[in-house]
């Protein structure tokens, strides 16, 4: 299952993150990583999660990202939850590139792995094929 959180910058997408996680590790019944670029979640991510680094791996652009969250979850199948910081920087900001990731890793992922995206835009300029996947702002 995909699911997106967008917002400009500084709108608090990190923190509803960051929320996420603390609950995914309470509740979660498998292992749980959580992928940014720069490490700036080091100290505000539980330490049962495991932290990685995209720039550490060399990971640009979204096919090297799908190949890496192929490859991660090929090798540990008790991965149940993903949550991802700032996919733009990332990937770049090719919105139908990004949808399409968004597509590939919903069937990669099915039911059996709940994966989350923080994205740094305001809704009225992503796709519709990012915006099927946005999470319900709380009012």
């Amino acid at each position: 299952m995909i699911q997106v959180i967008t917002g400009k910058k500084g709108s608090g997408k990190t923190k509803v993150l960051l929320n996420m996680i603390d609950e995914a590790v309470n509740e979660s019944k498998g292992d749980i990583i959580c992928i940014e670029k720069c490490m700036k979640l080091t100290y505000s991510v539980n330490h049962k999660v495991r932290l990685v680094d995209a720039e550490r791996y060399n990971i640009c652009g979204f096919d090297m990202f799908y190949g890496f969250v192929a490859g991660v979850l090929a090798g540990n199948y008790d991965i149940k939850e993903v949550f991802v910081d700032g996919i733009l920087k990332i990937g770049g900001r090719d919105y139908e590139a990004l949808g399409q990731l968004l597509e590939k890793l919903d069937i990669l992922t099915g039911d059996e792995v709940q994966m989350v995206f923080t994205i740094s835009e305001d809704d009225e300029f992503l796709c519709d094929s990012v915006l099927k996947y946005l999470i319900p702002k709380a009012e």
